[in-house]
C-alpha cells in the first residue's frame, strides 16, 4: 500500500493570523485540501493520514467531508516538534496495522503544489531503492551566516540540493530509525531525511522537485505567490 502522510500540526506563527494557516482558506478553499487533493486525484495512493494540530481534528475531518477527500483515513495527534509528529504519525499507521512494507510519503500539509509527475517517482524511487528525497540543485549562490557577516561555503552549488518534500520511505524504514534516533539522543530533525542522514544513511536517492513544488507557505508573501501559481499552466510552446 501506499500512503500518504501530511504534517499539519504546526501553528504557523510566522504567518502571523489568527487560526493556522494549515487551515487558511484561499479562493474559499482551505490550504490543507490544496494539498489532500495532490494525493486523492493520484491513483497510485491509496489512503492518507494527516498529523494535526490538536484541537483541530473535528474542523480537519469536517473540511475533508466537504470537498470528498475520500482517501483520508486517519487523523493524528501532532506533537512538539516536527520529528515528534511525523513518529506520531508513522507509530499512529502501525497501530492501524500498517505493515512495514508499506510505502509512505511524508509530505508537508502547507506545500499545496506537488505534482503527480513528483509523487509518482518518489513511489517508484523508493520500491526500487528503498529511499527517497525530493529536491532540487541550487542554483543561487550560497553562504553561511554568522552574526550579521556572511562566510563562503567551500561546497559547489551544484552539489548542494533544496530539500522538499514528500520525502519517501517504507515504513518499517522509518520506525526503525526513529527508535534509534531516540536511542542515540537525536532529537528535533526538520525532515524524515535529516534524521536518516543523521543516523549515517548516505544512499537516499534524489527525486527531482520544481520551483512550484518549493513554495511552503510560511509567510504572508507566499499566498500571494500561491494564488499566482496554482491556476497556472505551461507554455505550449516551451520544450
Amino acid at each position: 500500500m501506499n500512503i500518504a502522510l501530511l504534517t499539519a500540526g504546526g501553528t504557523g506563527n510566522r504567518m502571523g493570523q489568527d487560526i493556522p494557516k494549515q487551515f487558511m482558506t484561499i479562493d474559499n478553499i482551505p490550504v490543507i485540501i490544496y494539498t489532500l487533493k495532490a494525493f486523492q486525484e493520484h491513483p497510485e495512493v491509496d489512503a492518507i493520514g494527516v498529523v494535526c494540530l490538536k484541537g483541530w481534528e473535528v474542523v480537519l475531518q469536517a473540511y475533508a467531508n466537504q470537498f470528498n477527500i475520500t482517501k483520508l483515513k486517519w487523523i493524528f495527534e501532532g506533537g512538539d516538534s516536527n520529528q515528534h509528529s511525523i513518529l506520531n504519525g508513522l507509530q499512529g499507521l502501525k497501530s492501524m496495522d500498517c505493515s512495514d512494507d508499506d510505502i509512505v510519503l511524508v509530505h508537508d500539509g502547507v506545500r499545496p503544489l506537488v505534482s503527480g509527475q513528483i509523487i509518482s517517482e518518489n513511489i517508484a524511487t523508493c520500491r526500487e531503492y528503498g529511499y527517497a528525497v525530493t529536491g532540487l540543485v541550487c542554483k543561487e549562490a550560497i553562504m553561511e551566516v554568522r552574526g550579521s557577516c556572511l562566510r563562503n561555503i567551500s561546497i559547489p552549488r551544484e552539489r548542494l540540493i533544496r530539500t522538499q518534500t514528500p520525502h519517501t520511505y517504507r515504513l518499517g524504514t522509518l520506525l526503525k530509525a526513529h527508535a534509534e534516533a531516540e536511542e542515540r539522543g537525536i532529537g528535533n530533525t526538520v525532515a524524515s531525511c535529516t534524521l536518516l542522514g543523521a543516523l549515517g544513511i548516505d544512499d537516499q536517492h534524489l527525486v527531482a522537485g520544481s520551483e512550484r513544488n518549493g513554495l511552503k507557505l510560511t509567510r504572508t508573501e507566499d499566498v500571494e505567490l500561491f494564488k499566482a501559481l496554482k491556476d497556472t499552466e505551461r507554455e505550449e510552446w516551451l520544450k
